[in-house]
């Protein structure tokens, strides 16, 4: 009797486990298993067309360069305003020299329609390392609020310096110029509201910031106003010392960096913090040569040199590290040692403020034009158009698949449209009776699109169709990532939590068939760089249940 009860039940197990097994299959209309090749092993015949992409020990190796596979149009997936899954395993390496790029991509930048799940790693945002390690899953059928929401005002700043997503949070470093001020850190709480997360330094800026080892790291700065046309700020305190922050209002002074006033811009390159030190403090000040320095621990700040005009942003794409100059439209490379490479001058330019990796190539917001230029090579800068009568181009992010970029004199974003068409998407400082208005630093957080202005010193935000993020770094190693588009939210997991959950829209007004191909491995910002396997599309909706299953039959 017993024997026939074990029996029944194990029976009763299979034909349960049998019918989930079922049931997470249904709807399946693409998988690339990516074991040995990238065709599709549904009778769905999405096989890809492989552009140079290698596969070993049963996985898709993408090199970030240039290798990625592309399933035709006239055999891609068409979502239309229904609901669909994404699950893909992914494979990021620890020491990272580029960005992590996009997963799975279906996006007409024309008509800015379709979807995006991407990896974000973005490097010279003005002073900031803005986005490290995050994810971003996002759909668009040219959908964007009608004006910017204002987010307030961290402290009494005027200007905020950088902007840093870390640990779930974001993070805003501020210039205080008056008497007795110092710069800070705040982190966002919501609505308006920011928290004090107290000033390690006497000097009046918290400039550089990123995420590094796990902790966030925040350079200081003297700067005087003079450069944005602001009266002097009587706090002359020299920056140029490095912290850790460690919570709350706690800090470790990680050092000062020789006899540098100023960090004007972090990033992380190979496992090793670096720090661009060009900014002076006053304007027009001398030396004018400060270069870049790397973190040794134990509060040792090693030279890396200095190409002969002074190194203030830095980028890191393509297995290169790269220096921004605020002279002479330079923009170098580093060779390593005290070496340099000159890869400039940026045409019609004398300050490269930024940089931003779009559509799997550097481009650069300068000085005096307006413009954004697009690299090319050695000496080959391709201009892409001008924002608007702007005279400078500062914090660029690629967001939900477009370019944007903040400007001066009138603090304006602006979204690339291609082929040299900038659209302004509003002005976010309206200051009166001043000279310049800086929409300097962005980040992406929350699903939306973060900028800090000058001299206002707010915070505003922006949604442009619809994301989800995850806004904690995702380990280097093997992860299961499942992107779901719902009835009216998106939702992100991993390894088989749900981490992200977006707010609610009308499934009518997105409508997702694009124009092109589904691009695995590349999309509107850069190639990935990493390793993929077992990646599946769904035409409907998996439930956290199914996304258990798939992947534990996937492991």
């Amino acid at each position: 009797m017993n024997h026939n009860r074990l029996f029944a039940f194990a029976a009763a197990l299979l034909i349960i486990s049998s019918a989930a097994s079922i049931r997470a299959d249904d709807g399946l209309v693409a998988h690339w298993k990516l074991a040995a090749d990238g065709k599709d092993s549904t009778t769905g015949g999405q096989d890809s067309v492989n552009h140079g992409v290698t596969f070993e020990n049963g996985s898709a190796v993408f090199n970030g360069v240039n290798a990625w596979l592309e399933v035709p149009e006239s055999k891609s997936f068409n979502p239309g305003t229904g609901p669909f899954s994404i699950a893909v395993w992914v494979h990021t390496a620890e020491l990272l020299d580029d960005v992590l790029g996009d997963v799975i991509t279906q996006y007409d930048p024309t008509t800015r329609k379709g979807f995006t799940l991407s990896l974000m790693n973005y490097a010279g945002v003005t002073s900031a390392q803005s986005n490290w390690r995050n994810i971003l899953f996002g759909i668009d059928a040219a959908q964007i609020d009608p004006e910017w929401t204002d987010c307030g005002r961290p402290g009494t700043n005027q200007y905020v310096k950088s902007l840093v997503v870390f640990d779930g949070d974001l993070y805003a470093a501020v210039w205080e110029p008056g008497e007795g001020k110092t710069g800070h850190l705040y982190r966002y709480a919501g609505g308006t509201r920011w928290v004090d997360c107290g000033s390690p330094d006497l000097a009046n800026s918290i400039t550089g910031l990123a995420v590094y080892n796990g902790k966030l790291y925040a350079g200081t700065e003297l700067y005087s106003g003079g450069g944005s046309s602001l009266p002097l700020s009587p706090n002359q305190n020299h920056g140029g010392k490095v912290f850790r922050y460690e919570g709350g209002t706690r800090w470790t002074d990680c050092g000062k960096v020789a006899d540098v006033r100023s960090i004007s811009g972090l990033a992380v390159y190979k496992g090793k913090l670096y720090a661009g030190t060009g900014t002076t403090g006053a304007w027009r000040d001398k030396p004018r040569t400060r270069g870049m320095y790397r973190y040794d621990g134990d509060q040792k700040w090693t030279s890396c040199g200095c190409p002969g005009l002074r190194v203030v942003h830095l980028c890191v794409h393509n297995g290169d590290l790269f220096g921004l100059s605020y002279d002479g439209g330079g923009f170098f490379r580093y060779d390593g040692g005290t070496d340099w490479t000159r890869l400039g001058p940026v045409p019609d330019t004398t300050q490269v403020y930024s940089t931003a990796i779009y559509e799997g190539k550097i481009h650069a917001g300068t000085w005096p034009t307006g413009s954004v230029f697009r690299f090319d090579g050695p000496q080959k800068w391709a201009n892409t158009g001008r924002l608007g009568m702007e005279k400078e181009v500062m914090g660029m992010s690629v967001y939900n698949g477009k370019l944007y970029a903040g400007t001066l004199p009138w603090a304006e974003v602006y979204r690339y449209d291609g082929k040299d068409k900038w659209v302004t998407t509003g002005r976010l400082d309206k200051t009166p009776n001043v000279r310049y208005r800086r929409a300097w630093v962005t980040a992406v957080f929350d699903g939306k699109l973060f900028y800090g202005v000058l001299p206002s010193g707010h915070v505003r935000s922006l949604e442009a169709g619809k994301s989800v993020t995850y806004d904690r770094a995702l380990s280097a190693g093997w992860h299961h990532l499942v992107a779901v588009k719902g009835d009216d939210s998106l939702k992100l997991y991993i390894d088989g939590k749900q981490v992200s959950q977006s707010t609610k829209f009308d499934p009518a007004k997105y409508n997702l068939n694009a124009k092109g191909p589904l691009k695995i491995g590349f999309g509107q910002h850069d190639y990935f760089n990493g390793k993929m396997k077992d990646l599946r599309i769904y035409d409907r909706e998996l439930s956290p249940r199914e996304i258990a299953r798939v992947l534990s039959a996937a492991n």
